[in-house]
């Protein structure tokens, strides 16, 4: 069966785009999946690139004619306008495409690691699937930012799909902001309404789906003759949300502030596999006028700490940054990448 997928990404983000993208070419047989390109250089790459499963989506053409949407553009950052386009875009892959019986929305830093089916098998019939955070409980007070995560969600194009999509859009378009503010949260507070407003709601609960730092405290992943498994089911796809690349070989990861440190099994066989196959399509972008990564790369030396000034101070500067830097590797802030593994 066919099944249809949607993201967005910019340039500095494409390295991921098209991991997520390779994943899905292992574990799905048949899929599409439309991608709204945040910059032109991404639509250009993309479209050279010419993948068969690939569309992409020009910013521009994505805006045209939706005069409520660009209005709101310069009301807003730039992510958090990106984020008011979320429900906008599944709506416009639905109305574009009338072939379309069912769109899932992906963000961009999912990599899967096994069938997808399971997900599908679970929601059945119904017309919306959301993916729950599963805060423990000493993670809790994060629900303020909400019950469910934006990083899968699946809309039928039936009455009760795209009621909560226009729904959703109509939120968005009247507040949607990068903080926490009257028991709403960016694009993904929201979702916290679902269940009681529309009928049909699937909440995913499969244990291997959209696995991350925040819900790994309490489960036991393990790697058995190739397979990774979370409480003893499959690992179907891993969130790798808050990783930044802090120098050549060094990488910052949101563990630390959900009160995890990663098992060898997740650093050997999830962690290490992930950012290799980021860093080998960095090289690949990188010759076709990429940005290159999530970001800028940002200096070893963070704030370009000792830079300027006399020579003892720039000493005393790399100094602190490099016990800095020996502190965060023991205390789990900062991990290495070498030899194709994480350390």
């Amino acid at each position: 069966m066919m099944r249809h997928f949607c993201t967005y990404f910019d340039s500095r983000y494409l390295p991921r785009g098209l991991a997520l993208h390779e994943s899905m070419r292992q574990h799905c047989p048949e899929f599409t999946l439309w991608v709204l390109c945040l910059d032109p250089t991404a639509h250009r790459i993309l479209t050279e690139l010419a993948f068969r499963e690939i569309r992409p989506i020009s910013f521009e053409e994505f805006l045209e004619g939706d005069e409520a949407l660009q209005a709101e553009r310069g009301n807003r950052s730039v992510v958090e306008f990106y984020f008011t386009c979320t429900p906008s875009l599944p709506l416009y892959i639905l109305r574009e495409r009338p072939e379309v019986e069912m769109i899932t929305y992906l963000d961009a830093d999912l990599y899967f690691f096994s069938s997808l089916e399971p997900i599908y098998e679970e929601m059945g019939e119904r017309s919306i699937a959301i993916t729950p955070h599963r805060y423990p409980p000493e993670l809790k007070h994060n629900d303020i930012y909400g019950l469910y995560n934006v990083g899968w969600l699946s809309f039928r194009r039936d009455e009760i799909g795209i009621a909560c999509l226009n729904w959703w859009r109509d939120r968005c378009l009247e507040w949607c902001y990068d903080r926490e503010e009257d028991g709403k949260f960016a694009d993904q507070k929201y979702l916290d309404h679902w269940p009681a407003l529309f009928s049909s709601v699937c909440v995913l609960h499969h244990p291997g789906v959209n696995v991350a730092a925040w819900n790994l405290s309490g489960s036991k992943i393990c790697h058995h003759n190739g397979s990774i498994t979370v409480d003893g089911h499959p690992l179907i796809f891993y969130h790798f949300h808050g990783i930044h690349q802090i120098g050549h070989a060094m990488y910052e990861m949101a563990f630390k502030s959900y009160r995890v440190r990663p098992t060898r099994v997740l650093r050997c066989h999830v962690l290490s596999p992930y950012l290799w196959r980021v860093r080998e399509l960095e090289k690949r972008a990188s010759g076709r006028g990429s940005l290159i990564s999530e970001a800028a790369r940002i200096r070893f030396l963070r704030g370009g700490a000792g830079s300027s000034g006399p020579a003892w101070r720039r000493a005393v500067g790399r100094i602190k940054s490099c016990f800095a830097t020996i502190g965060g590797v023991v205390f789990g802030d900062y991990f290495l990448y070498l030899g194709r593994r994480i350390l």
